[in-house]
């Protein structure tokens, strides 16, 4: 469906405007998508978020400063993220030998766990919602980066 005919909105100043407010919109519509499939499993999205920055480092131990610098949502609380996936055992937190100041966050065998069994859902989520060729896809993600510069 047509951006203005989702929002109501006719007319934009230009393409460019109208490009920023389709990716707002489009990123809203997709988070609202996603957030059903990760409250099956018990998270948010955000949560998610951090799950998979800590199977990406795995076995390296992140800080709570590599996790906001890599969060999608950077308005998001990474540290109470972190207190909740704890809380769930997805994560565990130890301090740093060589530096007693620094905290490190790594994810637990039952986060991985965890991740692995979403992987399979959250493949066909995107096969059946994202309505592009791979080619198209990729077309996509090369102008989502040139966009952003």
């Amino acid at each position: 469906m047509r951006l203005e005919d989702e929002i109501k909105q006719k007319k934009f100043k230009n393409e460019f405007q109208k490009a920023a407010v389709n990716l707002i919109y489009t990123t809203n519509w997709l988070e609202a998508k996603f957030a059903p499939l990760m409250r099956e499993f018990g998270l948010t999205v955000q949560q998610f978020n951090i799950l998979r920055i800590l199977r990406g480092q795995h076995p390296t131990p992140a800080t709570i400063n590599l996790l906001k610098e890599r969060m999608l949502d950077k308005m998001s609380d990474a540290s109470r993220l972190v207190d909740r996936l704890l809380e769930k055992g997805y994560l565990s937190r130890q301090v740093c030998g060589k530096d007693r100041r620094r905290v490190d966050i790594l994810i637990t065998q039952a986060g991985l766990d965890l991740l692995e069994k979403i992987d399979v859902h959250e493949q066909k989520f995107y096969s059946e919602l994202i309505n592009l060729t791979s080619e198209e896809a990729d077309l996509l993600n090369n102008l989502l980066d040139k966009f952003r510069g």
